[in-house]
């Protein structure tokens, strides 16, 4: 006759079995490589006071350590991050560059890392998303970033960048989000940022900027998901061309800027969500299209010249006055009543 386990005894095994399959594994998968390791050890080195990589340890297995990521075949080192330490300082140190299978790099929140983005960075030929963010580094953002052919994802924001934007970065056929927000980059926008082909919609952030000139024509080509050229203050132009009812943008900020188009001759993105346009010169109506815009639920169209009745309905029912004030000849509901005719 089959014996069984009684299920409490079943249960008391539990904490066993999951030690055996964290051990089996542990042992199937391969230990950290020594060459990342020794580039690893190095970056620590280079930094002043590197708290927080207090566990990058000789005698430890680096696919073990915080803040790092290993290849599960390979055992070869793909995610670096390094962030959040308000002590560690110094710049980017040159052993980075010895991690040829890194795909991630995370250096964020270190107010006390210096210099400028050094061309050893690309020697990183799998690297994907580089994240170089709210730091003190600076110098121009350099156009040989464009050489590091795999990236998708590349954030310089809230640093002390300063100089142009380079237009080689259009060169990044694979780029889905470029981030230069907060910084102090100067110059106009390049056209050839219309040229971006990728399958999902790009994110572009230029705000918080120098940046000055017309926007150019070439931008209303690519998908934005979501585009923010917020205060940079002397951007102006015809910001219409980023506006169209098929494509696929969600968010849009515009604001603080030079822009002057009419308003009553574009159509919304039907998937728009997040509408900033305040603080520019944009005249003309609000179309009534607005109303049909059912996922919008930020809109700012105030501090403008825009002329004529709110339309009512649905959606531009649910915003307050903040959402269209300082426009001399707009009115309606929620703002005061429209002059009589005649």
């Amino acid at each position: 006759m089959a014996s069984f386990l009684p299920a409490a005894s079943m249960f008391s095994l539990l904490p066993l079995l999951l030690l055996l399959l964290s051990a089996t594994y542990a042992a199937a998968r391969p230990a950290c490589n020594a060459d990342d390791k020794k580039a690893l050890l190095a970056v620590k080195s280079y930094f002043r006071d590197p708290e927080i990589l207090a566990d990058w340890t000789a005698d430890a297995d680096c696919c073990a350590w915080d803040r790092i990521q290993c290849d599960d075949d390979s055992g070869r080192i793909v995610y670096v991050s390094i962030d959040g330490s308000p002590t560690l300082s110094g710049s980017l140190p040159e052993a980075i560059s010895d991690l040829p299978f890194l795909r991630v790099l995370y250096i964020a929140d270190l107010p006390l890392l210096t210099g400028p983005i050094p061309q050893f960075l690309t020697r990183l030929r799998r690297l994907n998303n580089l994240i170089l963010r709210n730091t003190s580094l600076s110098g121009p953002i350099p156009a040989f970033l464009s050489q590091i052919t795999t990236l998708k994802l590349l954030d310089l924001s809230h640093n002390t960048f300063t100089g142009s934007i380079p237009p080689d970065l259009s060169l990044l056929c694979g780029l889905g989000d470029l981030l230069l927000s907060n910084n102090r980059l100067t110059g106009e926008i390049p056209a050839s940022f219309g040229s971006f082909r990728i399958a999902s919609p790009p994110q572009l952030d230029l705000s918080n900027n120098l940046l000055s000139g017309e926007i150019p024509a070439e931008l209303g080509r690519p998908e934005w998901g979501y585009i923010d050229l917020s205060n940079n203050r002397r951007l102006e132009g015809d910001a219409s061309v980023l506006f169209g009812a098929a494509k696929g943008t969600t968010r849009m900020n515009l604001s603080g800027n030079r822009f002057r188009f009419d308003l009553s001759r574009v159509s919304f993105p039907t998937g728009l969500g997040f509408l900033y346009l305040s603080r520019n010169e944009i005249n003309g109506s609000i179309p009534a299209q607005i109303n049909q815009l059912e996922h919008l639920t930020v809109l700012n169209l105030s501090d403008n010249k825009l002329c004529g009745e709110i339309p009512q309905g649905p959606v531009t029912g649910k915003f307050g006055k903040e959402a269209y004030q300082g426009n001399s000849c707009l009115c309606g509901l929620p703002l005061g009543p429209c002059p009589q005719s005649g």
